[in-house]
């Protein structure tokens, strides 16, 4: 009896990546969803997010803390700059590079915005207690590491052994 119950307590790989990825999806979709209720696209709004914790920064810069293409992130500088919430500035000791910064616009905007974010993502996992959270993270954390290092495992070989023309 002991071990049936140990077993219906355990949580296999494959059940735990499929909890997670349903847990993304839903969490991805609502935040996506309460960002555009805002008036911004998920990309804009991890560009704004990233100048307001992080200050100006290049165009480079900002698309691989927020994981964008150049091509996405110039477009999405565009779009943030014809708002007149982010304005390209020249580095006054090398002119070849230039920055993003908020503009005061931008600025009050984003906090707003962001303000929001929090507090609906502590909507969602509001139910978790401290030592939950603790625990997730750290687990995640362990998890993400270990993918990155990770090697797949080789190619089943599914080829039939027998002769096809026999």
């Amino acid at each position: 009896m002991a071990g049936l119950e140990s077993a219906k307590n355990e949580v296999s790989a494959p059940r735990l990546w499929l909890v997670l990825a349903r847990a993304y999806g839903s969490m991805s979709a609502y935040i996506e969803g309460s960002i555009t209720a805002q008036g911004l696209g998920l990309s804009d709004f991890m560009v704004l997010e990233v100048l307001l914790h992080k200050g100006p920064m290049t165009i480079s810069a900002i698309g691989e803390k927020v994981l964008l293409a150049s091509a996405s992130m110039t477009s999405a500088i565009d779009r943030l700059e014809k708002r007149g919430l982010v304005r390209r500035k020249t580095c006054d000791s090398d002119r070849r590079i230039r920055f993003v910064e908020l503009t005061d616009c931008g600025k009050a905007f984003i906090e707003e915005i962001f303000a929001r974010h929090e507090k609906d993502l502590e909507a969602v996992i509001g139910g978790l207690g401290d030592e939950e959270r603790r625990v997730i993270y750290e687990g995640l954390k362990k998890i993400g590491l270990a993918a990155k290092v990770a090697v797949p495992t080789q190619k089943c070989n599914t080829e039939s052994t027998q002769d096809p023309s026999a």
